[in-house]
C-alpha cells in the first residue's frame, strides 16, 4: 500500500483514482499521520433478472387454487 500525502491526494486525484480502479490502494496522510484510505468498492455481482414468467426461485410453489377459475363472487368483487 502507497502512501500519499493530502497535498498530493488534492492534486493528483484524477491520476490516483485511476490506480485505485485498477486495484492500487492509498493511504493518505496529513504530514506523517495517515488518516484515510482510498481504495477501490467492493460491488456485489448483479444477479441476472428473471425472463417473463420466471421466477426468481426456481422452487416457489403455487397452489392450486392459483389456477381455479374465478366465483362469480370473486368476478363480482373484481369488476370482472
Amino acid at each position: 500500500m502507497l502512501t500519499i500525502t493530502t497535498h498530493q491526494a488534492k492534486t493528483h486525484l484524477s491520476r490516483y483514482l485511476a490506480e485505485v480502479r485498477k486495484g492500487t490502494e492509498f493511504t493518505i496522510a496529513r504530514g506523517k499521520t495517515p488518516v484515510a484510505m482510498l481504495v477501490p468498492l467492493k460491488t456485489a455481482k448483479k444477479k441476472p433478472r428473471p425472463k417473463v414468467g420466471e421466477t426468481l426461485d426456481p422452487d416457489f410453489p403455487l397452489p392450486d387454487s392459483a389456477f381455479a377459475p374465478l366465483t362469480k363472487r370473486e368476478m363480482k368483487k373484481w369488476g370482472l
